[in-house]
């Protein structure tokens, strides 16, 4: 006997993703690096990326990448003079700033730039294209480059018209948020005819001065551990930026008020008429090191097409900088913009910088180059210093510290939420409390009961983390102190039944804002029937 046997395939519909209508346009920048950047060869048409790139990334860096300034336009060209780099606008801007390298099979943190938190927005209900937009920029470039200036002045008009006339918010990271103070600062119209609101996050607002005089001076890896070793040098780096006002857009700002003032370091030995030597600590704030970087690397060279070409620290790019450092101090926020601030925090970040010891010191200022500085730390998220990144000299809606790393912190749930409740995006956030800023994330939960015989019991425990939106110091004045607070309440009713139930809230203040709260309770229920 043969038994047919039927399968029947119902095909449903495909569910479609979730859209908020009523959202505003929002536009990401990225910050230094973060922006996926192709050259193409003049003389054949061919286009290939180079930044980001493990595979022949050294090699493409060197042929493709490796500049000059030049002076009469504030402009770093290529050395090769057939390569001219772009930025893809593939996915109206998004995918040069989503995942740097995507032909990486196993995705790895510091390629994956904006791809966790566009994810995010698309659950939100944002669209790519129509409420969802990205600006990706030559990283190499100053912040204020005409050429760069104009993009966004046409990004921001291109995004406005696709939203159907609704006004922008601006996401930047990092350098991003430089880019868009300069903007700010050279096109106050045009951004407060299209921006709605700005909300920029671990932006180096007075600078990186520990990260920028170690990488003048000993180079700096894009990626760390193990892996950088399949990608870039150091020092292959370092000959990049030493040519890119970016970078000494960066430096930390000699005007700026500092209550921790950056130093760059160095033990040296002198010599007195009598011929004999003492050993002695010479500090220099900004401004002062400049001559120092610039003994410092007055014999830099680099190999290009079998030729050692000078590259010494460029005064050239110093002057454009500080021409940078006038427009970012003196500009303004517009009336109608709102700006929020969030920085990262928990984290050394070095901001003074030592080479040498009081054993030995430094010998030549040319062998600062192949010297390891010591470093002196303050909290921030590993690259910008708190003290830098809240000091954005603008009428600020509010500024929050997030605990974690400069490039992570796009990754984490606590930024997600607050960036959740300023954007109106989706349902309200139950455990955001808007009055205060501040952001309550459970982090145990733990629930027992069980009735017998007329007895009913029922403990809970609970744990969550609360970080707070005032963090300039005031609040963190009882660190270490521990609050306590119980309260029990006893029931008896005419018919012999009872209840009765205790609770115990234990608070422990942590820096930056940061809370763990406990809570412990017990409710007990006698039912005489």
């Amino acid at each position: 006997m043969t038994i047919l046997r039927f399968s029947f395939i119902r095909k449903t519909k495909e569910q479609q993703p979730y859209v908020n209508h009523d959202l505003n346009p929002v536009l990401l920048v990225p910050g230094i690096g973060g922006s996926m950047l192709n050259a193409v060869d003049d003389q054949n048409g061919t286009e290939e990326r180079v930044w980001v790139r493990f595979l022949s990334a050294e090699y493409k860096l060197k042929t493709k990448l490796w500049s000059r300034y030049d002076p009469s336009t504030g402009k770093t060209e290529s050395l090769d003079p057939n390569t001219r780099i772009t930025v893809p606008e593939d996915r109206n801007g998004l995918y040069a700033l989503d995942i740097l390298d995507p032909d990486l099979l196993i995705g790895y943190e510091s390629v994956y730039y904006f791809h966790d938190l566009i994810i995010q927005m698309l659950k939100w209900g944002y669209q790519e294209g129509k409420t969802l937009f990205g600006f990706g920029y030559d990283f190499r470039q100053s912040n204020r480059l005409q050429e760069t200036m104009d993009r966004l002045a046409a990004k921001l008009e291109s995004v406005y018209n696709a939203a159907g006339g609704k006004k922008i918010d601006i996401i930047s990271h990092s350098m991003g948020g430089l880019l868009v103070k300069c903007f700010m600062g050279l096109h106050s119209d045009i951004f407060e005819k299209y921006v709605k609101n700005w909300i920029a996050i671990c932006a180096p607002f007075q600078g990186a001065p520990g990260m920028v005089n170690s990488t003048l001076l000993n180079g700096m890896s894009f990626v760390e551990g193990w892996e950088q070793n399949f990608f870039i040098s150091k020092w292959s780096m370092h000959q990049l930026l030493i040519e890119c006002p970016s970078l000494y857009e960066l430096m930390g700002s000699p005007n700026f008020n500092w209550q921790h003032i950056p130093l760059l370091e160095l033990w040296h030995e002198k010599h007195d008429s009598d011929g004999k030597s003492h050993i002695i600590l010479e500090s220099y704030p900004p401004g002062d090191s400049i001559e120092i970087l610039k003994e410092a690397l007055a014999n830099n060279t680099v190999n290009y097409d079998g030729k050692d070409l000078p590259l010494p620290f460029n005064l050239e790019i110093m002057k454009w900088a500080n021409k940078t450092w006038e427009i970012l101090s003196s500009a303004k926020l517009p009336s109608e913009v709102k700006f929020y601030n969030i920085y990262g925090t928990s984290l050394g970040t070095a901001h003074s910088v030592c080479y040498g010891n009081e054993g030995k010191p430094v010998p030549d200022l040319q062998q600062l180059h192949s010297l390891q500085a010591k470093c002196i730390y303050v909290d921030g998220d590993g690259t910008v210093p708190i003290e830098s990144a809240k000091a954005d000299g603008l009428n600020a809606e509010a500024r929050v510290g997030i605990p974690g790393e400069h490039r992570g912190i796009l990754c984490e749930p606590h930024l997600f939420r607050i960036l959740k409740h300023w954007l109106k995006a989706g349902d309200p956030d139950p455990y955001y409390n808007p009055l205060n800023d501040y952001v309550v994330l459970p982090t145990a939960f733990e629930m027992e009961s069980f009735k017998e015989k007329g007895l009913e019991v029922a403990s809970l425990k609970e744990e969550w983390e609360i970080i707070s939106k005032d963090q300039d110091g005031q609040s963190n004045n009882t660190a270490g102190i521990t609050s306590l607070s119980s309260m029990s309440v006893s029931h008896g009713a005419a018919d012999q039944s009872y209840s009765e139930a205790h609770a115990t809230v234990i608070v422990h203040p942590g820096k930056d804002g940061k809370h763990h709260v406990q809570l412990n309770a017990l409710a007990v229920s006698v039912d005489a029937s």
